[in-house]
């Protein structure tokens, strides 16, 4: 069991593995209406206050559009998405800067959760939503580059292959973090259990 499920969050089932084909380059409004929701809670996880996600999300689909004629499609088009949000996460954690979204006709995401959300009932999206609020709040406890890499293997099902070309670093470097962050998760995790009501003390 992943240390993401250990407290409630169940990532939906990893793809098989798709042969390589050279795809056609996305436009811009294919890129945003599949992948707003990605960069959106990548966002989220990856430290950007609730706040300003939506903010953040528009800075993160302006490079998009400015760089979308350099994207190779012989490689996924999250993993290249993921590089300019992990960026533009940092920014924003760094210099708090503001910007209206609606400047650039973007329609702002809301209510967002860990994963998409599927036909949930009441009670699956309040359980929902406080795993996903604490598996965040466990993530700020990781330093960046743990994170990052944490999140890409637990939480998008991602390989440590898949996860070395993303982050555009040596596969051993992947399995070193890796390691180092499932461990300080579940020392998060038992702190928080700890404190918890009923938790042992």
């Amino acid at each position: 069991m992943n240390r993401a499920a250990q407290v409630g969050f169940t990532p939906p089932p990893r793809p098989e593995p798709a042969a390589v084909a050279v795809e056609a380059v996305p436009t811009f409004a294919e890129v945003y209406e599949a992948h707003v929701r990605f960069v959106w809670r990548t966002l989220r996880r990856l430290g950007v206050p609730d706040k300003d996600c939506d903010d953040a999300t528009q800075d993160v689909f302006l490079v998009v559009h400015r760089k979308l004629h350099e994207f190779r499609p012989e490689a996924p088009l999250k993993h290249w998405l993921f590089r300019i949000t992990s960026r533009i996460a940092r920014d924003h954690r760094r210099s708090g800067r503001r910007k209206n979204p609606r400047e650039h006709g973007l329609v702002p995401v809301v209510n967002e959760d860990i994963a998409d959300p599927q036909q949930q009932s009441p009670a699956d999206s309040a359980e929902r939503s406080a795993a996903a609020e604490l598996i965040r709040t466990l993530l700020q406890e990781l330093d960046e580059a743990k994170r990052e890499v944490f999140i890409l293997s637990e939480l998008e099902q991602l390989s440590a292959p898949e996860i070395a070309q993303t982050l555009e670093m040596p596969l051993n470097t992947v399995y070193s973090r890796l390691r180092r962050a499932r461990l300080e998760f579940e020392e998060a995790l038992s702190r928080h259990r700890e404190r918890s009501p009923g938790g042992s003390r």
